[in-house]
């Protein structure tokens, strides 16, 4: 378990450099929400987006993960806590008025680079709108 990174994987690393070339800067395993004890991959904080990029073992992918052989209790429940858990900064952050972007590793870096880059210039040049717990001033 030890050898197993929670950050800066391979898939996430590419994409991040792709992203980074593309001019675009974020918080890298950040918080999105300060009271949320999740980080999400990529963090883009004026822009409210946040970005998970997956393992296809831990977060139980339909098309590549296989249960394993020895202690399939364990692990079964274990990604299937992880799926539950990941529904759920879903909804939080959404709530918050975040874009929740969410990525398998297996998929094309520079295709999950450029629905990122897209998705933060979307939100950074939308027109303002004021959260809904700020008082306006009369």
């Amino acid at each position: 378990m030890q050898a197993i990174r929670s950050r800066d994987t391979k898939p996430e690393q590419l994409i991040r450099r792709l992203v980074h070339a593309q001019g675009l800067r974020y918080r890298v395993a950040a918080r999105p929400l300060p009271d949320l004890r999740r980080t999400a991959d990529l963090v883009f904080r004026p822009a409210k987006v946040a970005v998970f990029i997956d393992g296809c073992y831990w977060h139980g992918c339909p098309e590549h993960y296989v249960p394993p052989r020895t202690n399939p209790g364990y692990w079964s429940d274990k990604v299937a806590g992880n799926m539950a858990r990941d529904r759920d900064t879903d909804a939080r952050l959404i709530a918050a008025g975040w874009m929740v972007l969410r990525f398998w590793e297996h998929e094309p870096s520079n295709l999950c680079a450029d629905k990122i880059a897209a998705a933060v210039i979307a939100r950074r040049s939308a027109p303002y709108q004021p959260d809904s717990h700020r008082s306006n001033p009369a």
